[in-house]
């Protein structure tokens, strides 16, 4: 299933998901954001909640994924694969990043301190 679905997505090097004009999409859960931080300008959407923020006629959409190429980030580069092919299968835009989060901060690349959760679940923007 793994396979299957990064057969139909882009997948990015942290370096090169840095480097793009896509918006990182945090997956992680709430607890894992505080224990080891967050991308900056990333915004978080949790996995319950990413097809439906992403779907911008689900009547429950995030304004601020519309028209966007979404990069998912999760901790390891498995479950931001999965939900990005369920992404494309609703027409979105989307791949993730090679490695998630720890090959993000294992290749040096910023990381700051998450915010407090606060709000909807996946309506917030960039942090």
């Amino acid at each position: 299933m793994l396979a299957e679905a990064r057969d139909r997505i882009v997948r990015l090097s942290p370096s090169e998901a840095q480097a793009s004009d896509g918006l990182i999409v945090d997956t992680r859960s709430d607890d894992e954001r505080v224990r080891d931080g967050i991308v900056p300008g990333s915004v978080h959407v949790p996995l319950s909640v990413l097809e439906w923020r992403a779907d911008q006629a689900s009547g429950n959409a995030n304004p601020v994924l519309a028209g966007r190429t979404l990069i998912l980030l999760c901790a390891h580069g498995y479950s931001s694969s999965l939900a990005a092919a369920r992404l494309v299968d609703l027409g979105v835009d989307a791949g993730d990043v090679d490695g998630g989060f720890e090959a993000w901060r294992d290749a040096g690349l910023p990381v700051v301190r998450a915010p407090a959760p606060a709000g909807t679940p996946g309506m917030g923007g960039p942090q």
